[in-house]
């Protein structure tokens, strides 16, 4: 599957964008807050639904406009679709495929599948437990549409509930009705506990073998899925729980607090490692989320790099680059330098400026 091209109208800073990918390699790249990044999101928003960064719809919008309009052509199985979404400031979100309309965003989900590697993910070592659930959750709802409806259907439990909760103290007389949502949260958290498991042990098989290649056989990495709860223990938790929710109106147990444990050489590098090492292991990680994409779909994922080689040392960059030459990847970076030194095959080359973009031919690179 590849990204053919993209088509813009008052999305953030661009009036309008007509932009051809190469099937292999496209290198965006001029000063910060050109719009390179927002291609990027343009991008990741046509396979997902939604912005990587977690914006709402109206401010993806341009700035004094009440519209914007996202066409997308992919190829996949040699096989053209469009995909069109139509943003709108107050109504939620028109998507469609070949100009046909689709009920539910989800639909649109597994028609492409993107993996968006940025900065920020190098630090999903280090930061706290619910970016390292979005990592998993990110590249689930995309390869698995049964759990991206138990995760939905969670969601939507865990917020009656936790409204529900907030109510009690002024209808004390409500708490009756907890159990109805118990139930709920019981029903779709055992499905993600359970898959959430699947997903981590395959992780882990995939990413030692990463790991060791970059560390030249000096570290062995172990990453381990930390339920907050075990599913066979959910309901008891919960019952033990009522009383500490009330009290806090948040429930307090549940796959929403789920966690994932990296250790190299049996060392927590969440607490223990080092930049360099927990870097490292976010790169591994990274790179094992496209190996199992890979295996699940028997076809190549999307890869969205977005000035990460300007975060990582000249080792880890080559392996990165090594490791893209079969897989279609769009690259933001200020600058092309990099690519050449490592001599790198510059397939297709845009200057961004100001929400314009140039194409740079052989010549001038």
């Amino acid at each position: 599957m590849i990204i053919k091209s993209i088509e813009l109208e008052n999305f953030r800073n661009y009036d309008s964008l007509n932009i051809n990918f190469d099937e292999h390699t496209t290198i965006l790249f001029g000063d910060n807050a050109q719009g390179k990044t927002n291609i990027l999101e343009a991008a990741y928003l046509s396979g997902t639904t939604k912005s990587h960064k977690g914006s709402r719809d109206k401010e993806i919008i341009k700035f004094d406009k009440n519209e914007s309009h996202i066409k997308t052509v992919v190829s996949k199985n040699d096989r053209d679709y469009q995909i069109d979404i139509h943003l709108k400031k107050n109504r939620s979100k028109g998507i469609a495929i070949n100009r046909v309309p689709i009920k539910k965003a989800s639909d649109l989900f597994g028609l492409i599948n993107i993996i968006f590697f940025s900065p920020e993910d190098l630090n999903i070592i280090k930061n706290g437990p619910a970016e390292r659930r979005k990592f998993m959750d990110a590249e689930l709802c995309q390869i698995d549409k049964i759990y991206l409806s138990d995760l939905t259907n969670y969601n939507k439990a865990l917020n009656q509930r936790n409204t529900l909760l907030k109510e009690i103290i002024y209808k004390p007389e409500l708490k009756e009705t907890l159990p109805i949502w118990d139930e709920q949260l019981i029903n779709y958290g055992k499905k993600i506990i359970t898959r959430r498991q699947k997903f981590i042990d395959d992780i882990n098989i995939i990413v030692k073998d990463i790991h060791s290649k970059i560390t030249g056989g000096k570290e062995n990495i172990n990453v381990s899925y930390e339920p907050n709860i075990e599913d066979i223990f959910f309901l008891d938790e919960l019952v033990n729980n009522k009383e500490k929710d009330l009290r806090f109106c948040q429930t307090s147990v549940g796959p929403h607090r789920d966690d994932i444990k990296i250790t190299v050489d049996g060392i927590d590098i969440r607490k223990f490692g080092s930049q360099g090492q927990q870097r490292t292991c976010a790169l591994s990680l990274k790179l094992s989320e496209i190996k199992l994409v890979e295996d699940t779909i028997n076809d190549k994922p999307i890869l969205l790099l977005d000035d990460v080689l300007s975060e990582l040392d000249k080792n880890r960059q080559s392996y990165l680059l090594d490791n893209l030459l079969d897989t279609q990847t769009i690259i933001t970076c200020t600058g092309i330098d990099e690519f050449v030194k490592n001599r790198f095959m510059l397939n297709t080359v845009y200057k961004v400026t100001n929400g314009s973009i140039d194409l740079i031919t052989e010549e001038q690179r």
